[in-house]
């Protein structure tokens, strides 16, 4: 364990084993109730720390903090956000595992029978972590690392900078939000209030990602109607939702999967379905980086639905489509210099910047259309969103020495 962040892994073991699952189907500011509760505890710890002006802001829910400036000249205020909720996957009684010196090519189990492993086979990206400390789950639930792990290396960056005053920085604002799982968290953030000029949220994945590219997303929920009757006089009659369900997913471009796409590629994905005969509901997401790309997506469901009510009758399909987040490249290619600091930071730390187009989304996507550009920084986690997660000390170690790096650049008199 680092002795240079000695609180870095226990503070995010802590963290980990508290739930924070957000819910898509909630309508309040937290989604959930386990979240405030969480955000609660941060407030207490960052007065702790030392930090200035903590407090949960009624408008979003973001706590938000300040660490003041130690300079006697003016440099740009920058933010530091991450999200505190975790994805739609078992999150209770979350049971950290430390595998220590990881050899690179071992099949890690992750419960005590066996049934879930981490296979370097499947998970080639195991073999990255020769001789490094990993964290991972235990098998029925997720680890967390996404975004605990950003948290953790936030507070951690801010409570090593308060330790040593001798380190030269500018304004800091720090901003822990909820909700950014089910895609609703930023978008009240108030950037007004947050009062940064540049931003990243460290949120992303393996070492050296560095992000400016998303996807462009859309939300899309199915509601299918039948009718049900008894089998033994249903013929011309009955109307079977499941199978109707069938017949939309059918209609979807087959290879246009997440199994089946990579690169630049957008997709449809089928993540949840409930019914019966009489009533099925589905829920997909929709994603592509083009914006002309995501409205032929959904000109392609909603031909679909008509298709489908022209042949059982109108209404026997409703959806509810709405965009969630557009491709931040449309902002940041008229804000590159952010990216830029970060690159150097990077660099100077020996570290390959990784600026492939991420294949999802993060509140600085929202954020960055709000007018405040926010590029997403790694976090160190692999597998997110479900029981294979897991991450590596030593990631995470370097994700709070390149934050520091970018808050020394910032500092720098121009």
């Amino acid at each position: 364990m680092s002795i240079k962040y000695e609180k870095l892994i226990p503070r995010f073991l802590g963290y980990v084993k508290q739930n924070t699952r957000s819910d898509e189907n909630s309508t309040t500011i937290p989604s959930t109730e386990r979240q405030t509760v969480f955000l609660k505890k941060l407030v207490d710890e960052l007065n702790e720390i030392g930090l200035k002006d903590v407090k949960i802001r009624k408008v979003d829910s973001y706590l938000t903090a300040e660490l003041p400036s130690n300079l006697d000249y003016d440099v740009p205020v920058l933010g530091l956000i991450s999200h505190i909720d975790t994805a739609d996957f078992n999150s209770e009684n979350i049971k950290p595992k430390i595998v220590e010196n990881y050899d690179g090519k071992s099949v890690i189990k992750l419960d005590a029978d066996g049934q879930y492993t981490l296979d370097p086979a499947i998970f080639p990206s195991l073999k990255n972590y020769a001789g490094q400390t990993l964290i991972t789950a235990s098998g029925d639930t997720l680890l967390g690392s996404d975004d605990k792990s950003g948290v953790s290396e936030i507070i951690t960056t801010m409570e090593y900078l308060l330790a040593h005053p001798e380190i030269k920085h500018g304004k800091i604002k720090i901003g822990l939000g909820p909700d950014e799982e089910i895609g609703t968290g930023a978008k009240n953030f108030d950037v007004k209030d947050f009062g940064a000029d540049f931003a990243y949220t460290v949120d992303g994945g393996p070492v050296g990602q560095l992000e400016y590219e998303t996807f462009s997303a859309a939300g899309l929920k199915v509601h299918i109607t039948g009718k049900d009757v008894h089998p033994s006089g249903a013929k011309n009659i009955m109307i079977n939702s499941l199978l109707i369900a069938n017949e939309f997913q059918s209609a979807l471009p087959a290879d246009e999967v997440p199994e089946r796409t990579d690169g630049r590629q957008g997709f449809f994905l089928l993540c949840d379905q409930a019914g019966s005969i009489d009533h099925t509901d589905m829920s997909y997401i929709i994603r592509d980086f083009e914006r002309s790309g995501l409205e032929d997506r959904k000109n392609k469901v909603t031909e679909i639905v008509k298709q489908l009510n022209a042949k059982y009758g109108e209404g026997t399909v409703k959806i509810d489509m709405a965009d969630q987040y557009y491709n931040m490249i449309d902002v940041m290619k008229d804000h590159m210099d952010v990216v830029k600091i970060a690159e150097q930071a990077m660099k100077n730390l020996n570290i390959e910047p990784d600026e492939a187009p991420v294949r999802g989304g993060t509140d600085g996507s929202t954020i960055s259309f709000m007018g405040l550009p926010t590029p997403n920084l790694f976090a160190g986690g692999e597998n997110m969103h479900g029981r294979f997660e897991y991450v590596s000390e030593e990631a995470m170690e370097k994700a709070v020495d390149v934050v520091l790096e970018i808050i020394k650049l910032n500092s720098e008199k121009k």
